[in-house]
């Protein structure tokens, strides 16, 4: 099996740069509640799929909500977004798929505190949802097909939740 990227979309392309954009207009708060919104929509299904006893990311998810509720510290959740999410991830190395979505779970949860993780979460779903649709040994054409169709539908579901004129939009540094 050729080496796959763990990751699939490009961070110049103008889909992804008007998602970027779009993102930049928003509250951190905004952003946070759609990231996880979409991972546990999107990715956690996909994961658990594959890792059906599994719970370690939809704990992140359930974390990060208890954050944004007020109900518990940062550093609790960070924990949990490494010690579970990440660490789930990690073990995760020959099944691309539930990798990828663990993944994409992690930076959905991270965007708590940095929302430049909600590329992350795009990057990462990306590859999730092309892997488990096409398989592992499509051409990087067909991938960039699904990334492109997951760009699309992440950012339609942010235009859905979208807040006109935002007080507060969050500041971002991409380092992509």
């Amino acid at each position: 099996m050729r080496k796959l990227r763990k990751t699939l979309g490009n961070a110049s392309a103008p889909t992804t740069v008007a998602l970027m954009r779009l993102i930049e207009t928003q509250s951190k708060t905004t952003v946070a509640n759609w990231t996880l919104d979409y991972a546990e929509r999107n990715m956690l299904p996909l994961f658990e799929k594959h890792c059906p006893n599994d719970e370690r990311p939809a704990h992140t998810i359930a974390a990060a909500r208890e954050w944004l509720d007020g109900k518990v510290k940062l550093p609790y959740v960070k924990n949990i977004i490494l010690d579970k999410c990440h660490a789930a991830a990690r073990e995760l190395n020959d099944n691309p798929v539930a990798q990828a979505a663990a993944r994409a779970i992690g930076q959905s949860a991270g965007s708590i505190h940095a929302t430049p993780h909600s590329l992350g979460l795009y990057f990462y779903a990306a590859a999730a949802i092309a892997y488990d649709r096409l398989g592992l040994a499509a051409g990087e054409a067909e991938y960039t097909a699904v990334a492109e169709e997951v760009c699309a539908d992440y950012t339609a579901a942010l235009r859905t939740v979208a807040v006109d004129n935002e007080p507060n939009p969050a500041h971002c540094k991409w380092h992509c």
